[in-house]
């Protein structure tokens, strides 16, 4: 059974490694953050709006967080999320715990390239996104984000393609 969690900061290439891993291994794929951008639809935010929402508003976190450990249990599966690997580690389930990593230029850049947009702007709301997620992880879960200490396999995604990266993923599965 191949459980798989990739977490990462926001243009990593989290959600194209995970759908290469999931045609390759033919294991069901489960991605978060499309949850989280459907809650903001639902509430009539930006991610940045819901993402500031949710610091003080617990329960959408822990809607997620119910989920995601549901999926985590059943095994055979890969996890794409902020803290998924986070979820695995503290729940003590089985996983292969992956964090992609890239500078911020790259992650603008391919973020940009994706959704349109300015360069600037596009890293202006990153850095804003990922602050409000990192106050928010410490502030209910006690999670230091910067803390990697919990990955099996942690990869600089910014200077490799999404195959490459998949291979070294499939490569370690195998060790």
């Amino acid at each position: 059974m191949t459980t798989i969690t990739i977490s990462g900061l926001p243009g990593t290439g989290k959600t194209t490694v995970a759908r290469l891993l999931e045609k390759r291994l033919g294991v069901r794929y489960v991605y978060s953050g499309e949850i989280f951008r459907e809650m903001a639809k639902k509430y009539k935010m930006s991610l940045e709006e819901f993402g500031e929402y949710c610091e003080t508003h617990r329960e959408i976190d822990e809607e997620l967080d119910r989920y995601q450990l549901g999926i985590l249990r059943e095994g055979n599966v890969i996890v794409e999320g902020r803290i998924s690997g986070w979820l695995a580690y503290r729940n003590h389930i089985p996983a292969v715990k992956v964090l992609l990593d890239a500078d911020i230029n790259v992650r603008a850049g391919r973020i940009v390239k994706r959704e349109q947009g300015d360069v600037e702007k596009r890293k202006k709301e990153i850095l804003k996104r990922e602050k409000s997620e990192a106050t928010r992880y410490k502030k209910y879960y006690g999670i230091d984000v910067r803390d990697t200490s919990i990955y099996d396999v942690i990869i600089n995604a910014g200077d490799k393609t999404p195959e490459e990266i998949m291979e070294i993923i499939v490569e370690h599965l195998e060790e």
